[in-house]
C-alpha cells in the first residue's frame, strides 16, 4: 500500500495489491495517508510461498482488474 501511495504522489499510475488478510490495514494506511481512494486489487491470502503455479493463477486472475485499476483500456 505504501509503495502505491508513494508512486501515486509522484503522478505515476499505481495500484496496490493487498491480500484479504491485510485489506483492513490497507484501508487504514490509505486513509491515514490522505489517499483513501487509491486503486487497489484484493488478492487471496496467502500468495507468497504458494508456488509458481499458484502465483501464476493469481496473476492471471487479477491481470484485467489491475489494468482496469490503472486506467488501461482495451
Amino acid at each position: 500500500m505504501r509503495d502505491a501511495i508513494k508512486a501515486a504522489r509522484r503522478d505515476t499510475p499505481a495500484v496496490a495489491l493487498v491480500t484479504t488478510k491485510f485489506s483492513p490495514q490497507g484501508d487504514f494506511v490509505s486513509r491515514s495517508a490522505g489517499m483513501p481512494d487509491i486503486p487497489r486489487v484484493i488478492l487471496p491470502h496467502p500468495v507468497t510461498g504458494t508456488g509458481d503455479k499458484a502465483m501464476k493463477m493469481v496473476a492471471d486472475d487479477i491481470a484485467d482488474e489491475v489494468l482496469q485499476a490503472l486506467g488501461a483500456t482495451g
